[in-house]
């Protein structure tokens, strides 16, 4: 799951040790698609105590089930580090309507910003012809 922040037109990734953890049992392929951008186009951002409550908030909540703590921490992460758009195939969980609205229902409540999230097929510009 990527984090995206969008300044001056250029897309900046934001990771945490989170996206870390999932690349390591990722096919190589999708390990190395990262390594195509330099350096300067990656934000690192920490899971606080914060990231984790609002997590286990959108547990207790019933957005999703326990199981999905995981998936709750990435999203956490990119509703409290204020990131553009979270890009995720996690259809079941994350890029699904009624998750996204129960994700930004509590974030509403709690006075945190309403999270973008979309599939990567979204983001993906294509030339007009």
């Amino acid at each position: 799951m990527l984090f995206l922040r969008l300044e001056n037109r250029e897309i900046k990734f934001v990771v945490s040790d989170l996206l870390d953890l999932e690349l390591i049992s990722a096919p190589a392929h999708v390990r190395e698609l990262l390594f195509r951008y330099p350096a300067d186009f990656f934000e690192r951002v920490e899971l606080s105590e914060e990231a984790m409550i609002l997590a286990k908030t959108y547990i207790d909540e019933k957005v999703v089930g326990k199981t999905s703590i995981e998936d709750c921490r990435h999203i956490a992460l990119a509703t409290i580090y204020k990131v553009d758009v979270l890009a995720s195939w996690n259809f079941k969980h994350i890029v699904n309507l009624d998750k996204i609205k129960g994700y930004n229902s509590v974030n509403l409540r709690l006075g945190y910003p309403m999270i973008e999230i979309r599939s990567p097929k979204d983001l993906v510009k294509y030339e007009e012809e």
